[in-house]
């Protein structure tokens, strides 16, 4: 049986939750003809306490020596900067990545995208965890040319809005997710809408352009700081709920992003993701609409989607592609929603 040397970086609530899934999938991995075994894990502090299942003589401050006994990173430190180095020094040595993270996925597209070309990149768990769209959005659904696509991308932002039409106020609804582990201690990057438009960056280059820049998405972005339980309870007065959504559509002959709270038919397929749950309404001029609803976030629902990439590399699949070339612009009117 052949030995594949993972190298995990970071062993925070994501990286905790992918050494616990691959624990429980040794035997099924082992059926590959491959036993995957995590060689060392990048910490900024062996001593700091850790869930039980991650092994702390594993854990190590020394990345290049990490790197160099390596056949795959999987990367779960999050942000930029240090992960961003420590990627791009993986993928320049011809190792695959396999990662969760967005933000770097937005923001350094440009050094990223030859080893996408390559099929060294890997990152379904980047955009809604363990739900998939990036493999459909890079497979399947490429037959059919995008007419318009939307999304619920944060599942915090989800969770406060469905708790504020409740009547919470902002700030407890927000209270309560980070009680639930869906937001961070600095929630900003959640309710400023910041994580949804990274998510929305990566989307657009599987669908309309390859290079579409991250500051065309960010410019755009407006979070949810400003609302009020009244404000929902008149939304549903009308029919409607209001949430963040993540828009890409074709207007004036150019591709245009933008991320904002939404006044949606109470029918509409992304007014029926729950709380936490993310959802993506995609429409094609062959294949019709297609939405794809499920878990966005947490610990074990992110690790699976990493999981499911290890899986891929096992199987001998490359990483996702991003498309060839850009895609023209539809002339057709996309949907329209009152912006809160």
């Amino acid at each position: 049986m052949e030995a594949l040397r993972v190298a995990l970086l970071g062993a925070g609530t994501v990286g905790s939750g992918f050494v616990k899934l691959l624990t429980a999938h040794a035997e099924r991995l082992a059926t590959l003809g491959t036993e995957v075994r995590i060689t060392g894990i990048l910490v900024r502090d062996p001593a700091k306490p850790r869930p039980a299942w991650v092994p702390t003589d594993r854990l190590t401050t020394e990345a290049d020596a990490l790197l160099a006994d390596a056949d795959v990173v999987v990367e779960a430190m999050g942000g930029t900067g240090r992960a961003q180095e420590l990627v791009l020094a993986a993928l320049e040595a011809g190792l695959p990545v396999i990662t969760a993270n967005k933000a770097l996925l937005a923001e350094a597209w440009d050094a990223l995208k030859p080893h996408a070309l390559e099929g060294l990149l890997f990152y379904e768990a980047a955009v809604m965890a363990g739900t998939p769209v990036i493999e459909p959005l890079s497979g399947a659904l490429r037959g059919s040319s995008l007419i318009e696509l939307h999304a619920i991308l944060n599942g915090t932002t989800n969770y406060i809005l469905g708790r504020m039409e409740t009547g919470a106020t902002f700030q407890e609804a927000l209270a309560e997710a980070q009680a639930k582990g869906y937001a961070e201690a600095d929630p900003t990057l959640d309710v400023a809408g910041i994580d949804a438009a990274h998510k929305l960056a990566v989307l657009a280059r599987l669908v309309a352009d390859p290079s579409f820049p991250w500051e065309a998405v960010r410019r755009h972005t407006r979070g949810i700081e400003h609302l009020t339980p009244a404000v929902l309870r008149a939304a549903r007065g009308e029919g409607k709920v209001v949430r963040l959504v993540a828009s890409l559509y074709a207007q004036e002959g150019r591709w245009h992003a933008r991320v904002r709270p939404v006044k949606l038919p109470q029918d509409h397929p992304l007014a029926q993701a729950s709380l936490s749950q993310n959802a993506l309404y995609f429409k094609g001029d062959a294949v019709g609409a297609v939405c794809i609803v499920g878990g966005g976030a947490g610990s074990l629902v992110t690790a699976s989607g990493l999981l499911g990439d290890l899986y891929r590399l096992l199987e001998g699949y490359p990483g996702h592609p991003p498309l060839p070339a850009p895609v023209p612009a539809p002339a057709i009117e996309a949907s329209r929603f009152e912006e809160v």
